[in-house]
């Protein structure tokens, strides 16, 4: 592969200087951190707007939630790949958080025998919905984390979450995807970034922003 063809990758505007023909160390550091400097800032400015164009839906989110935490409600988090650690993040604060009161949360993606054995038995699409299916009850709570919104795992278990009762939550990035002005997801959390990178810094922050919402509610 010629040097053009390696820049002509479509993922090399990420790091434009690898692949180029730099001997100068000094101007490779100074590429380097450009580079860094740039993505710092683009996700800085990205997480306020983000933050800006989410703040009512936070504040309607939080309120459900801590009324349902109240009535006795459980947070069940799920997503795929980098998605499914953020949802165990997610629930992982609202369990042991650093400061005020621990509130039942999971994530479904936690026990690696119950997801295996779902994806092995009844196939992988179904991993999710038939956990809210065997735990769930009407007044609990049920978080999808995605940066497309299209995943059929993700869309079936919110389905089948709303028709039983649950709060439904989603977070996704681009334009929303198919969790965008769906009757499945009660309330939907935007990114609006081509990145999956910074769309993931930013669900971050909004779940951050959503459980310590939670606890001003409370008034912990």
């Amino acid at each position: 592969m010629t040097a053009r063809q390696r820049l002509d990758e479509p993922t090399n505007f990420l790091y434009p200087f690898i692949d180029g023909d730099e001997n100068d160390s000094t101007a490779l550091l100074t590429d380097l951190a450009d580079s860094a400097a740039m993505k710092a800032a683009e996700s800085a400015a990205l997480r306020r707007t983000t933050l800006e164009s989410c703040s009512a839906l936070i504040e309607t989110a939080a309120a459900e939630l801590t009324r349902r935490f109240a009535a006795g409600g459980r947070l069940f988090a799920f997503g795929n790949g980098g998605s499914s650690t953020d949802a165990s993040t997610l629930a992982t604060l609202f369990a042991q958080p650093p400061t005020g009161q621990a509130l039942p949360a999971w994530s479904l993606t936690a026990d690696q025998a119950v997801l295996t054995a779902l994806g092995n038995d009844v196939g992988f699409d179904l991993v999710f919905a038939r956990q809210l299916i065997a735990r769930a009850q009407a007044t609990d709570i049920a978080i999808a984390m995605s940066t497309s919104g299209n995943s059929a795992d993700l869309l079936l278990a919110m389905h089948e979450a709303h028709g039983r009762g649950l709060y439904t939550i989603g977070f996704t990035g681009y334009d929303g995807g198919a969790f965008a002005a769906n009757p499945d997801v009660d309330v939907c959390f935007v990114v609006r970034s081509q990145s999956v990178h910074r769309i993931q810094e930013s669900q971050a922050l909004l779940g951050y922003q959503l459980w310590s919402t939670v606890q001003a509610q409370k008034g912990l």
